[in-house]
């Protein structure tokens, strides 16, 4: 309907131009909104305000020419002048009722939009480092990062999920460290353990398997480890310098196959771990990218070449610059290292590289609040490289802070003391997790009320939303059990018999969800579409407490059957898109 009402306000502006009252290199914007009250029509346009200097009229004046000049539809019953010159637009009652008709008709695909349809877009998200579990910080980025994807592909988007895997690098390392160390204690050697390493109880579990394989094949004594290694943080070392001699000395006495099989082995468990966590959230991947065949492909080098090319790098204290700076960045960043070694920075680049060279117009990135200064530098690699910085998009999301019985639950990933997704699943359900994450915008920190997450109460959005769909279905159960008949053909039910206040109001919301559609994907907001789903189940409750649907007079029972169900179908696919089921019974 907003699209019908916007073709019909460009093509009076186009008259206006033809005749003059407009200006012709006048480009004119037009902009439609709901109204906030019916009493006020169902939409507004301001366009007469904008255009008045340009006309040379009074926005009134003007507004009087645009409806003069707007094509007749059997949809609009009047238009109006409000204030200093909207133009509201009243529906005829058809209009309304229609949108019942599209909700049945269209099933499934009712609020999917095809302007985006051409464009191809990857969305990466969650991207956890394989060195652990995941916990509820990652919760929020896998149930933002899946619902936006589900809501831009229906929003015409051909979208791809990413999940870039950090299987290289020195946190690899540490971890295949430390799974070693563990090892060790298991095979009965005392060793001491860095402060800094990863210290979980789930280090143990892999260490097992490691000698459960191998037995005591890697074994070796705590004086053989310890040699030459500088001093340890017990005894006023530093523990990073400590912790990367310890690398080192692992790599000399296990060999490459030893280390390879304690870095295989710890990648592979725990990277298995968060595909079988991911898939039971219901959050699922088009395509696992792997950092170290991004390296092994020659595909990091080639970013740098053409850095290198466009006169971006230069060399300063044996290390390789990215000019970022003059490129909008604060400060400029290291690509290739004094040692030889490519950046962790080195390696987005290509990265970034490689989604536009597989043809993707855009690429999003859902990342933690702590990657602030990630946009600024990596618009800048874009400009570098010779690619336009809007085909990238960095979301950012706030921290979430878990709540039980009003206080903060302290978590430290650091020590292995945290509340896993798994945890969080297992104690509130997949649909509360998915759905609380998603209730406020990315960038507002999100407080996670564990005990309101877990109520059966109409406090509890989720609840309350799903008890909304199950209502409905048992509407349709307690007809079965009855006499009456039910023609739900679209069509012929007398749908102009719904002039109830309730039953126009659940219209006006159902016919929304388009527009929310458009919106939570044109702003990257998944939570418009929490928001909407929790209007549309206030509507569908005091509809269904202030009337009786199964009624003796047909035409009105079926009218009513078919309203009612075309709310149903827009809940259903509504919670869908959020990864959250509709129970049929609660």
């Amino acid at each position: 309907m907003k699209e019908h009402l916007e073709e019909l306000l460009a093509q009076s502006l186009l008259h206006l131009q033809r005749d003059g009252v407009l200006p012709a290199s006048a480009e004119p914007s037009v902009q439609i909104e709901r109204t906030k009250s019916p009493e006020h029509g169902e939409f507004a346009s301001n366009v007469a305000m904008v255009l008045a200097k340009a006309a040379g009229k009074s926005p009134r004046e003007l507004a009087q020419a645009i409806i003069d000049r707007m094509p007749r539809s059997r949809q609009v019953d009047r238009l109006e002048i409000a204030g200093p010159g909207f133009i509201n637009f009243y529906l005829q009652r058809c209009a309304l009722t229609g949108v019942i008709r599209d909700a049945l008709r269209q099933g499934e695909d009712y609020g999917n939009r095809l302007q985006g349809a051409r464009n191809r877009v990857t969305v990466e998200f969650v991207s956890a480092n394989p060195t652990g579990p995941l916990h509820v910080g990652h919760g929020r980025g896998a149930a933002y990062g899946a619902s936006l994807a589900s809501i831009l592909a229906a929003a015409g988007y051909r979208v791809q999920r990413e999940y870039y895997v950090n299987d290289n690098g020195r946190q690899m390392d540490i971890l295949a460290v430390c799974v070693w160390l563990r090892y060790l204690e298991l095979c009965g050697e005392s060793i001491g353990f860095p402060d800094n390493g990863y210290r979980g109880d789930y280090i143990y579990d892999i260490a097992r398997l490691v000698r459960e394989e191998h037995g005591d094949r890697w074994r070796f004594t705590r004086s053989e480890v310890e040699h030459g290694l500088p001093l340890s943080p017990d005894k006023g070392g530093d523990g990073e310098v400590y912790l990367d001699a310890l690398i080192q000395r692992t790599r000399v006495l296990l060999h490459p196959d030893g280390y390879r099989v304690f870095f295989d082995v710890a990648l592979n468990t725990i990277l298995a771990d968060i595909k079988e966590d991911l898939a039971e959230f219901r959050v699922h991947f088009d395509m696992w990218f792997s950092e170290l065949e991004l390296e092994e492909s020659g595909a990091v080098q080639r970013a740098i070449e053409r850095l290198r090319r466009n006169g971006h790098l230069y060399v300063k204290d044996g290390a390789t610059w990215f000019r970022a700076s003059a490129l909008g960045d604060e400060k400029d960043r290291v690509v290739i290292r004094e040692n030889g070694r490519t950046t962790y920075f080195a390696s987005d680049i290509a990265y970034f590289l490689n989604k536009l060279e597989r043809g993707f117009d855009r690429a999003i990135y859902v990342l933690g609040a702590d990657h602030h200064g990630y946009m600024a530098r990596m618009r800048a690699a874009a400009i570098g490289l010779g690619e336009d910085p809007d085909k990238l998009e960095i979301v950012l999301l706030q921290f979430a802070v878990l709540f039980r019985f009003g206080e903060k639950v302290q978590m430290s990933t650091r020590s292995g003391q945290f509340i896993t997704l798994r945890e969080l699943r297992d104690e509130v359900s997949t649909d509360a997790a998915r759905f609380f994450y998603v209730m406020r915008s990315h960038d507002q920190h999100l407080d996670f009320d564990l005990d309101l997450a877990k109520s059966r109460s109409s406090d509890n959005p989720v609840y309350y939303i799903q008890y909304a769909h199950a209502r409905i279905c048992s509407v349709f159960r307690n007809l079965e059990q009855t006499d009456q008949r039910h023609n739900p053909a679209i069509g012929e039910a007398a749908l102009d018999l719904l002039t109830e206040e309730h039953e126009m109001a659940l219209m006006r919301t159902i016919s929304r969800f388009p527009e929310c559609i458009d919106a939570a994907a044109r702003m990257y907001s998944p939570h418009l579409l929490a928001h909407y789903l929790h209007a549309l189940a206030t509507d569908l409750h005091a509809y269904y407490n202030a009337h009786q649907f199964l009624v003796p007079e047909e035409n009105l029972r079926n009218a009513r059957l078919n309203l009612v169900l075309a709310a149903r179908n827009v809940i259903r696919k509504g919670l869908g898109l959020h990864g959250v089921s509709a129970p049929e019974e609660m």
